[in-house]
């Protein structure tokens, strides 16, 4: 028996998700030795990259403080949870919280279309 799918249905595929970060970091160069070489490889573990990145962002609407702003596009939503949440993380985002910014920055997970 030969298996049609009917032209209406349509086949749910999974939505990408998206991180967007804002940050007000001590050091770009800082941020660029101590953060990122190490932090890729585990985005890069969780079919995470970076699509966008720069410390100079065109604000067109409202406060955007911070001198680094970056996204971040995965798979699907679980992805981009368990690499936020991902053990070898933590350190990571722990150096980066209490050590690399000036003040809280803004993490935000997207789910897309």
């Amino acid at each position: 028996m030969e298996n049609k799918t009917n032209a209406t249905e349509k086949v749910a595929l999974p939505k990408p998700a998206f991180i967007m970060v804002q940050m007000k970091v001590k050091s770009l160069e800082d941020l660029n030795q101590r953060y990122a070489p190490f932090v890729f490889p585990i985005l890069q573990r969780y079919e995470g990259q970076m699509i966008a990145g720069t410390a100079t962002p065109i604000v067109k609407e409202g406060d955007w403080d911070g001198n680094w702003s970056a996204i971040l596009r995965f798979p699907n939503m679980e992805a981009a949870q368990n690499w936020y949440d991902a053990e070898e993380y933590q350190p990571f985002k722990k150096l980066r919280m209490e050590e690399m910014q000036v003040e809280a920055g803004r993490v935000v997970i997207l789910e897309g279309f």
